[in-house]
């Protein structure tokens, strides 16, 4: 088998699994700007207060 042509078969595997990690990190960075919009929208996912004190994260009052 000639070596180039080995080469080039290598180099396209390398290609195609950098190309893998590429689309898993823009998916993973995608969904963390999905998650940040949607908590300064306060969208429909619910947070937990649990570890917050009295009279935190409760309504503000913006007219003042």
């Amino acid at each position: 088998m000639d070596m180039a042509l080995v080469a080039s078969a290598l180099a396209m595997k390398a290609a195609g699994t950098q190309q893998q990690i590429a689309t898993s990190i823009i998916k993973s960075n995608a969904d963390m700007e999905r998650s940040t919009v949607m908590t300064l929208l306060g969208g429909a996912q619910p947070s937990s207060q649990a570890n917050l004190g009295a009279g935190i994260g409760g309504n503000v009052d913006v007219s003042a």
